[in-house]
């Protein structure tokens, strides 16, 4: 699990929707990481289950973002709750 320290002043610089929920995070530490949206819950969440909601994720000062802003998560959280990603693995 990433340091909490690390998360404090963390933003997201590119969000790429992928199959199932899953967002390729690019954060501000050059890091990749695995986000699974499927795992957000609450009903402001549940427009991101309509894959052209989902798909249309926009980064807008660092947050990931959708409908607008209507949708926004904290890029503390999204970098806590991912998973490390491989790109040599590829």
């Amino acid at each position: 699990m990433p340091e909490l320290s690390r998360c404090n002043s963390i933003k997201i610089n590119d969000a790429k929707p992928l199959r199932g929920g899953m967002l390729l995070v690019t954060f501000s530490t050059g890091e990749k990481r695995l986000f699974d949206t499927t795992l957000l819950t609450g009903s402001a969440f549940e427009p991101l289950k309509d894959e052209a909601v989902f798909n249309d994720a926009r980064v807008f000062h660092g947050v990931i973002t959708w409908k607008n802003g209507e949708i926004d998560i904290a890029p503390e959280k999204v970098y806590m709750e991912s998973f490390a990603y491989n790109t040599e693995a590829v």
